[in-house]
């Protein structure tokens, strides 16, 4: 990356045009400063040394690489630069290597395409994905995009938007749920809604409703009873189509907020019930991602459509059950 001073820089130590006008951290100033990837004008240059009008001001970054063991999974590539690598992720696919799934991830996958691109880098998931979530997974090439990032959705400049559909007829056209999420005990993943929670909110708008969940599906796919579901289970029987918004990003917050209030995502086995005849995981999808990218300061759309699943499932409850919008 580079910066030129203009007449307002002149003066300015090294290190405060790295966090004033690259908003470099301390923390990666401290990286820059060991490995020696800061320069002006061409040579290596100290952190406390002061800098002029017109000079060029450049860093590297260390350069890193991950080893997780390569693996031939196919990837959707949504959009790739030299700083982000941005994926639709498949169902069935842990981001990264667990003790429960220490091999075929998407880490895996990734880790054999960098290979195969010839590119070497640490490979830094940005957002995170249950494995059974569907959508856009953005992956930083660098720390600066990691760090760029967070600090962006720390200050409430990322939005990001998922598709899912849900148990019951929810009441309201749009809402925001605002209960704090955390773990239910140490050791166990499932999270829930509780007084010692991080704050969580979720805010969801109605795009559909299904009335006619029991006996609709019943007779097209044999009974929500044999799919482990209650007939028109969910608050107000039926189902709906929600988009939904994240102002944070706890771990499972869709999933737990949705369940809380009575509308758990459909075949969310951990939260609600599977439904095995009508899709075989929760029908959770992050369509939309929107940012700045960390180095042009550009205004990014990452897009990935519904899947064949869910697209099959709306497919249904629409044929049978009659829609309501």
């Amino acid at each position: 990356m580079e910066y030129t001073l203009d007449a307002g820089d002149d003066g300015m130590k090294v290190r405060e045009i790295l966090r004033r006008r690259l908003s470099v951290s301390a923390r990666l100033m401290r990286k820059l400063k060991n490995g020696g990837g800061v320069t002006r004008n061409g040579v290596f240059a100290k952190m406390n040394e002061k800098a002029e009008a017109g000079d060029r001001i450049a860093l590297r970054f260390p350069e890193e690489a991950s080893e997780f063991v390569p693996e031939p999974i196919p990837l959707r590539v949504l959009y790739e630069d030299r700083d982000l690598l941005i994926l639709d992720k498949q169902a069935g696919l842990v981001v990264h290597p667990t003790k429960g799934h220490p091999a075929h991830t998407v880490a895996n996958g990734v880790m054999r395409y960098m290979l195969d691109s010839g590119e070497a880098y640490k490979i830094r998931f940005i957002n995170r994905l249950d494995m059974d979530t569907t959508g856009v997974l953005l992956i930083g090439k660098n720390a600066y995009s990691q760090e760029i990032f967070a600090r962006q959705a720390a200050e409430g400049g990322v939005v990001k938007r998922y598709a899912a559909v849900v148990e019951g007829l929810v009441e309201n056209d749009a809402g925001r749920i605002d209960l704090p999420v955390g773990k239910a005990a140490e050791d166990q993943v499932r999270r829930e809604v509780r007084a010692d929670g991080y704050p969580s909110v979720t805010r969801y708008r109605v795009l559909e409703r299904f009335p006619g969940a029991g006996a609709g599906v019943a007779a097209d796919a044999g009974s929500d009873a044999s799919a482990g579901l209650a007939p028109g289970a969910g608050r107000g029987g039926g189902r709906s189509l929600l988009e939904l918004e994240l102002e944070t990003g706890r771990t499972h917050q869709i999933r737990v907020h949705m369940a809380h209030v009575g509308h758990p995502v459909l075949g969310d086995s951990l939260y609600g019930r599977p439904a095995p005849l009508l899709i075989e995981r929760q029908a959770l999808h992050a369509g939309e991602l929107i940012f700045s990218h960390p180095r042009t300061k550009e205004q990014m759309f990452a897009k990935a459509p519904l899947p064949p699943d869910m697209e099959a499932l709306l497919a249904r409850l629409r044929r049978v059950q009659g829609t309501v919008t």
